[in-house]
């Protein structure tokens, strides 16, 4: 089995909810029917709207959706993107290996709790690729969890890029938050005074800074809806 996600681009001001209930309604039962299966679609809809002040966008038009699945051989992918293409502006795919650190298991056909970040990554450059992962995997995994809020993340490292368009990722990241995170930042780090969140937002910093381009970042406040 092989797991592809697939960033999807629409406009700024396009309705999250329609761009939602089009993947849902008329894109998942192709994308079924093509072989796909274990399907999540996370969407930027009105449910994380308060999410502007901790999204990173650079794109125009920006990242709105991420659809993934995993397929028994994703040379068979020709149908599901002709599935997703028209719900989005421009798409971009990538077979991924899939790990979770921090598993929670979001309730089948609804939106999971809180809020999923969704952060594309770039490996920082003049770091070798072992250095990388051994910071990714190890290093920044015990900083990420002693630090914030998380309650599910789920690493994606991208082993190729399958579309023609879209950026050459290292990885895309999914961080599972209360959705209180949104607006508060001491509810994204997990504390109770302004002290304690300097402290573990440095701990962060630090941590991204030794191993991750951030000067490409993006990360983007969506919903989840697993539908399987």
């Amino acid at each position: 089995m092989e797991k592809l996600v697939y960033l999807l681009t629409a406009d700024a001001d396009a309705s999250g909810a329609d761009l939602r209930e089009g993947l849902i309604a008329k894109a998942v039962p192709s994308l079924r029917e093509a072989g796909a299966t274990g399907v999540s679609v996370n969407v930027n809809d009105e449910h994380v709207a308060e999410g502007k002040p901790v999204t990173i966008a650079r794109f125009d038009p920006p990242i709105r959706a991420m659809v993934s699945f995993w397929m028994q051989n994703a040379d068979d992918r020709g149908p599901c993107e002709a599935a997703l293409a028209p719900h989005a502006v421009a798409l971009h795919g990538y077979l991924v290996v899939e790990s979770r650190p921090l598993v929670h298991e979001p309730p089948r056909g609804e939106r999971a709790p809180g809020v999923n970040m969704v952060t594309c990554v770039k490996r920082k450059p003049g770091l070798g690729e072992a250095e990388f992962f051994d910071r990714w995997n190890n290093e920044h995994k015990k900083v990420a969890l002693e630090t914030q809020a998380t309650f599910a993340y789920v690493r994606n490292a991208v082993a190729r890029r399958l579309t023609a368009e879209g950026v050459d990722w290292a990885g895309v990241v999914e961080e599972s938050f209360p959705i209180e995170a949104l607006t508060d930042p001491l509810a994204w780090y997990d504390c109770k005074t302004q002290e304690e969140h300097a402290k573990r937002l440095r701990r962060m910093l630090d941590s991204v800074q030794a191993f991750l381009d951030l000067g490409v970042m993006e990360s983007t406040p969506m919903s989840e809806y697993w539908l399987g």
